[in-house]
């Protein structure tokens, strides 16, 4: 699997600038009405639950509700929580498809996220587990509010940062953001919690988790 995005996938792909990173967005990748019917159909479809993450030596809820979803052998562990794939729903199946298409990249699995507000978060990561691979291409579609979206490069203590070090961005209804090359490995992402943010938002990430069957050609 190539570790860049296939630029000629989609023609609506802005890349942006982050200082040896590979990262796009197609800010319309979906029609307003086609995300609105999507967002609803996965309020329902969607086995929603808060899961338990352990950080800083406790176990702790995480702060937005999440579902892991996939094939049957895409068993993921992030924050030293193991996750066994929930099966794909009908409209995930149909989509994954379309991300796959969209990114030049194979996908197996995805992690839905639903902030309810602006009071749920995710903080400050990298997705770089090892069942992701060296350079992993992410696809991260989002879905209701806008929220905004942070990148920030890992720096050794008291090195200055440039400009192109951060990104900020504010990541709308029906926009897919890919990232790929080395960028989980040299920058970390957040979503930060928002007092002005009251709609709710659905996030969903693509990614491929792996497996001996995902290693096929």
């Amino acid at each position: 699997m190539s570790a860049t995005i296939d630029a000629t996938a989609s023609l609506d792909w802005q890349r942006l600038p982050l200082r040896d990173a590979d990262v796009r967005c197609a800010w319309s990748w979906l029609a307003h009405d086609e995300a609105d019917a999507l967002f609803e159909r996965l309020l329902k479809e969607i086995p929603w639950e808060r899961h338990r993450l352990r950080m800083f030596g406790r176990e702790l809820e995480a702060p937005r509700l999440s579902c892991w979803i996939g094939d049957p052998d895409a068993i993921y562990v992030y924050s030293r929580s193991r996750f066994e794939p929930r099966p794909w729903s009908p409209s995930l199946l149909t989509l994954r498809q379309r991300v796959e298409q969209a990114c030049g990249a194979r996908f197996n699995s995805v992690l839905a996220n639903r902030y309810r507000d602006g009071a749920d978060s995710m903080g400050w990561h990298s997705d770089d587990e090892p069942e992701l691979g060296q350079q992993p291409v992410i696809a991260s579609l989002s879905l209701g509010a806008t929220r905004r979206f942070r990148l920030r490069r890992r720096l050794p203590r008291g090195t200055r940062a440039m400009p192109s070090d951060t990104l900020n961005l504010r990541l709308t209804h029906g926009s897919l953001l890919c990232m790929a090359g080395a960028t989980q490995h040299l920058y970390q992402h957040d979503l930060p919690k928002s007092a002005a943010v009251i709609a709710p938002r659905i996030n969903l990430t693509f990614r491929l988790i792996q497996t001996p069957a995902s290693r096929r050609p």
